[in-house]
């Protein structure tokens, strides 16, 4: 899997618990690859430690700017950026994925961005680019305290007749009623939502109800009732380019015979939602379980995230 170089350009606190980063190339004759709005990069911390992390703004002057929110709770990532991470250190990155990349609106009356906590870094990437594009736009933004909200300064000096930006801060306002808020749009704009699972939950109930027929989301996990990432019947895996099959046992996830097969494939939540396992496939009947893919990606049967799907049956031929 290709990765670049890159030198920590900057750090700041954007908020309580909230760094951003800016990584530049440690080459300077190698720049970094495009990165448009609603894209992230994986930072590889050493130590099998790679996370994903979403940029805040188009990667235009040759830069991936991150914010990363400190999860006391989490799996290291977020503690090694906020503890070890400085000005000047170098470290690998993987080249930029885009699950989450504004769709062509087709004329659409407006584009409605919903934001929760840390999942303003793709919103805010995206709201850059639409201004940059002269669309109107409506931005919901929510927090549990403004203090703990990473850009609202910056965001306050965007508004204008084309952005408008709503703010509700929880120990103020309580907990938003997207429902509510949701209906004041029309149902053939575009909505995108990033977020904590409970509101993605919610964005998705009330675009349902109210008919919204392009809606998007991108999770930091898979949430509750994500299915287990195990098949209940073994099947076998071809990789095409060394021509070696591969049994997955019964119970056990693809991502666990790959990796101990040797298998250099990158990953990083393990719940189908970041996408850095994402593996091309050549053939086979792809049982998904990622909450990434559209229906209609999923029907192409082309790519898969082999971290928590497997084969319905016969076997899966991998482009590895």
């Amino acid at each position: 899997m290709p990765t670049y170089q890159v030198r920590v350009d900057a750090v700041r606190e954007e908020a309580q618990g909230v760094l951003s980063l800016r990584l530049v190339s440690a080459d300077a004759a190698a720049p970094l690859p495009c990165a448009d709005s609603g894209a992230h990069v994986d930072l590889l911390l050493g130590d099998d430690l790679r996370r994903s992390y979403s940029l805040y703004r188009p990667s235009n002057d040759g830069a991936y700017h991150l914010a990363v929110q400190l999860e006391e709770a989490g799996r290291g990532g977020s503690r090694f950026v906020h503890e070890r991470l400085k000005k000047g250190d170098l470290l690998a990155i993987s080249s930029p994925k885009n699950h989450f990349e504004l769709r062509p609106d087709h004329g659409a009356v407006a584009t409605v961005l919903v934001a929760g906590g840390i999942g303003i870094t793709p919103i805010y990437a995206m709201l850059q680019t639409l201004r940059e594009q002269r669309k109107r736009v409506r931005l919901l933004y929510c927090a549990r305290s403004e203090r703990r909200a990473a850009f609202v300064s910056a965001l306050r000096e965007l508004r204008d007749e084309r952005t408008q930006i709503d703010f509700l801060f929880e120990d103020v306002s309580g907990r938003p009623d997207l429902a509510s808020w949701l209906a004041q749009f029309e149902p053939d704009a575009h909505y995108y939502c990033c977020g904590p699972a409970g509101m993605i939950d919610a964005f998705e109930a009330a675009c349902g109800q109210l008919g919204c027929r392009h809606c998007f989301v991108e999770r930091f996990a898979a949430g509750n009732a994500a299915p287990a990432p195990v098949a209940a019947q073994s099947y076998e895996v071809e990789l095409a380019a060394s021509g070696r099959t591969l049994t997955v046992p019964a119970g056990t996830a693809l991502l666990d015979v790959l990796l101990a097969h040797g298998v250099d494939i990158a990953y990083s939540c393990r719940e189908g939602a970041c996408g850095s396992c994402e593996t091309r496939v050549l053939a086979g009947d792809i049982d998904h379980r990622d909450c990434l893919l559209s229906n209609d990606e999923k029907a192409a049967a082309d790519t898969m995230f082999v971290c928590v799907s497997g084969c319905r049956s016969g076997k899966l031929v991998l482009d590895l």
